[in-house]
């Protein structure tokens, strides 16, 4: 998601998007240990959306 998309969300939205990466996240770091994941990228690339999120909730408050 882009940084435009995440500010025109609600708080409680984005809150919810926040609980969903960080569970595929979890999902991705016991992929990342048994050797199941082909493309580390895709773990990078959601730790950077969860920053993005997080930091426009910081923002905004």
């Amino acid at each position: 998601m882009k940084a435009k998309d995440l500010k025109d969300k609600k708080i409680e939205e984005l809150k919810g998007i926040l609980v969903e990466k960080k569970r595929e996240l979890g999902e991705l770091r016991i992929q990342v240990a048994s050797n199941q994941l082909k493309e580390h990228r895709d773990y990078r690339n959601l730790k950077k959306e969860i920053a993005r999120i997080l930091t426009v909730i910081n923002s905004s408050n």
